[in-house]
């Protein structure tokens, strides 16, 4: 953690939505003139799509049927974990992006499933964005989340993640129904052991549940939508948090604990916009205050 140089970690899983979070901390960047350097959690795999399936292959041939994006093997944890705490000593570190489909690849003259080069932040940026799998991992080997200042889950109840995965994958990477229920079972041991346990050093967390039937997530045709939703967002540490006032703006929302509020799921960029905003703004003005 650090004052002048502070980190925000968004984490979630594959089809969890952290990539639509991320535009709402953009519109707040954006608007309270803040300067980001961002990290892709998918930079930070250790292979490209061509070699993670042949490792994959080789892997299952040595009696290992879960070797997944999610574990510690497949990702440059370490260097993740080197780039958070450079960033946080001296604002600097790099990054790359990762190939994910057509659009991607027109963009960065790159085949799909590879990287770009890596590259250096900007120089004299406010904070540290990240967006991914990893930004609150502890592991034997790592510890990421030591060097995060504002830790944020997104995680939507498991039937829905799934639901968003199947459908993001077939529509949008071009997986068969059949390759992306494979990567979920694929991917089973290390979610319990790598993704959960990151969502207890969150400090606050945003859970999508849908109002709708989903208890076959394999035979969804459409992802609920946000007006069939209901969002939980819990805060590890509500001393501090005005819930009144979130209650007083947030139409629909209630109190379901002492430290979570249900919002309606029409309402989450309003919430997030309402909770975030300030948190981000202390932020900032504790780096400009120790510069």
């Amino acid at each position: 953690m650090s004052a002048k140089h502070p980190i925000i970690s968004v984490t979630g899983s594959s089809g969890a939505g952290t990539t639509s979070v991320r535009q709402t901390f953009d519109n707040i960047f954006r608007r309270e003139h803040i300067s980001a350097a961002f990290i892709e959690g998918d930079a930070f795999h250790r292979y490209g799509r061509a070699e993670m399936e042949q490792k994959s292959v080789e892997a299952r041939a040595q009696g290992n049927l879960h070797f997944s994006h999610f574990g510690e093997e497949a990702n440059l944890l370490a260097e993740l974990e080197d780039v958070f705490r450079n960033y946080a000593e001296n604002g600097r570190g790099r990054t790359r992006h990762y190939i994910h489909d057509e659009h991607d690849a027109v963009i960065h003259n790159a085949p799909i499933g590879s990287f770009t080069e890596w590259v250096d932040f900007p120089r004299g940026t406010d904070l540290l964005f990240y967006e991914g799998l990893h930004g609150a991992a502890v592991t034997p080997n790592v510890n990421i989340a030591q060097h995060a200042d504002l830790k944020i889950g997104v995680v939507p109840v498991i039937n829905l993640e799934w639901i968003q995965k199947l459908i993001r994958d077939k529509s949008i990477r071009g997986y068969s129904h059949e390759e992306s229920i494979e990567a979920i079972l694929t991917r089973i041991p290390d979610y319990v052991n790598y993704i959960c346990p990151q969502f207890s050093d969150t400090d606050i967390n945003f859970q999508r549940v849908p109002t709708v039937d989903t208890s076959n997530p394999f035979v969804a045709r459409w992802i609920p939508t946000a007006d069939e939703s209901m969002v939980v967002i819990r805060f590890r540490d509500p001393r501090g948090i005005d819930f009144q006032y979130l209650l007083s703006m947030i139409p629909g929302s209630f109190m379901s604990r002492a430290n979570s509020i249900v919002i309606p799921g029409a309402k989450l960029d309003l919430g997030m916009q309402l909770i975030l905003t300030p948190h981000i703004l202390k932020l900032v003005e504790r780096r400009r205050r120790a510069s």
